[in-house]
């Protein structure tokens, strides 16, 4: 079978023609351009839009089928590359975007020796003549952190394109590979990639007013109208391989404590050392015991531990959590809610979730296994298997349960949370959805780690179950505005 020859570097007889066939086509379109408007620009319009919702300004990207550039230049990338087996549309783009870099070079046989933040492939992967090739040269190009985006046309669509085309209401295409969400996430995996979300984009690709920003901003997130959708984008990343020769990072251990004087002891005799070392960073929320008193009595008997002792200024769990993260010293960050309903003994669990790089954002669950017979009231739990249901439909990730207290992530990724915070404000009084919404707006790994949820064995909930559901209404509205139909 004829095929590009990826040990040799070459390409066939028979994929030469095919590539050539294709950079004729799409230089004559550059220069088709200069004077010719595709109707197809509110299409175009709607990936930027997208594209501008995935991707940070300030990243190092490279956009592979690069075109003129226009998407690459719209991201405000710190560095830009493009790559273009077309030289006319490389000498547009050059001319257009002289702060950005491109290159004449075909996806097949590109020779960087550089790692971005993001890898780009827009409606790309229909024109490869060998799809698994290009994705496995993408190897090279990345790091454990770098995201590759891929959007693509539906295969629903091969007719309705070849009517606009044929009656020059669109970019005229050669033939296409018409490959579904399912064939590209099989290339992925054999390339040694693993998707972390997709989604659907656009039904009415025809400017239109209210028509065209109802259909491609609400109507397309919703079964079954999502199934007949223009365009399929797929985010992905490298599968993780555990470095064994790795220094072991500091884990920092926050610890929000309200009225929990009752559980300071059994902390201090439970929580495991991590890594290069576990930090206790305490966070004092202004308690109605002696809650403060007990953690620095506890602090002086334990002088072998590495702790801290913070007051909180503000209210609310969120509020208590982001100081303890801006105070602690680790490079790993870790929640641990002070009613040890969650068992100390499991961290590790999360821990080496992380290190190993199977998540990026490690969230604890307490619906899978059974429950201590108080852990949790029916109504609570119903109402907690409702929310688990919204948010994984709203993040594009399964998220079974949104308010279990123990979460673990990076000092990196939290950082890169903390300076996008500013896209969703300061909403959350949780602090639940503050993380989690900026994990998915950043395409983190979000990994589930079940544990068994216990009883609490001193002092009383400060959650309101009712208060709080109307709270947790109010996230999903949110949610839906800012991450869903943005």
């Amino acid at each position: 079978m004829e095929e590009v020859n990826r040990t040799q570097g070459h390409m066939t007889a028979s994929a030469l023609r095919y590539r050539k066939q294709r950079q004729e086509h799409w230089s004559s379109l550059a220069r088709r351009m200069d004077t010719w408007k595709s109707r197809g620009v509110h299409y175009h319009e709607r990936i930027t839009e997208v594209y501008r919702f995935l991707v940070s300004p300030g990243q190092k990207v490279i956009e592979i089928g690069c075109g003129k550039g226009d998407l690459l230049a719209s991201l405000e990338p710190s560095i830009g590359v493009g790559v273009d087996f077309s030289e006319e549309m490389v000498d547009r783009a050059r001319r257009k975007y002289p702060e950005l870099r491109f290159m004449a070079c075909d996806a097949h046989e590109i020779d960087l020796d550089e790692k971005f933040d993001v890898i780009i492939l827009s409606d790309l992967v229909n024109d490869l003549w060998d799809v698994q090739a290009v994705l496995s040269g993408l190897d090279r190009l990345c790091s454990p952190r770098t995201r590759i985006v891929i959007n693509t046309y539906s295969r629903v669509w091969e007719l309705p394109l070849r009517l606009t085309q044929k009656l020059g209401l669109s970019t005229p295409l050669l033939a296409q590979n018409w490959l579904t969400v399912e064939d590209i996430c099989n290339l992925l995996h054999l390339a040694g990639y693993e998707d972390i979300r997709h989604f659907n984009e656009i039904l009415w690709p025809v400017k239109t007013p209210f028509l065209a920003g109802f259909f491609n901003r609400h109507l397309v997130k919703i079964w079954p109208f999502s199934c007949l959708s223009l365009s399929n984008f797929i985010v992905a990343r490298k599968r993780p391989e555990k470095d064994a020769g790795a220094e072991e990072p500091l884990v920092s251990v926050i610890v929000p404590a309200r009225n929990e004087a009752g559980n300071i002891d059994e902390i201090f005799a439970r929580a495991p050392e991590m890594g290069a070392g576990t930090e206790l960073v305490f966070v004092e929320g202004n308690s109605g015991d002696n809650t403060y008193e007990a953690i620095a009595k506890a602090m002086a008997k334990h002088p072998q531990r590495r702790c801290r002792l913070l007051r909180q200024t503000g209210t609310g769990k969120g509020d208590a959590v982001r100081l303890g993260f801006r105070e602690a010293s680790g490079d790993v960050l870790m929640i641990l809610d002070a009613d040890m309903t969650v068992p100390p003994e499991d961290l590790p669990r999360f821990y080496e979730a992380l290190r190993s790089g199977e998540g990026e954002f490690i969230n604890g669950v307490r619906l899978v296994y059974p429950m201590e017979k108080q852990a949790m009231r029916y109504a609570n739990l119903l109402g907690n298997k409702f929310f688990s249901l919204a948010f994984s439909w709203l993040l594009g990730q399964p998220i079974k349960d949104t308010l279990c207290g123990t979460k673990v992530l990076s000092r990196a990724n939290y950082e890169k949370i903390e300076k996008n915070r500013a896209y969703f404000g300061d909403f959350d009084p949780f602090g639940d959805f503050d993380l989690l919404f900026g994990a998915a707006k950043l395409n983190l790994k979000i990994v589930e780690m079940p544990i068994r949820y216990r009883e609490r064995r001193y002092g009383e909930t400060n959650i309101d179950r009712w208060r709080h559901g109307m709270i947790l209404l109010r996230m999903v509205l949110f949610a839906m505005r800012r991450i869903k139909f943005f």
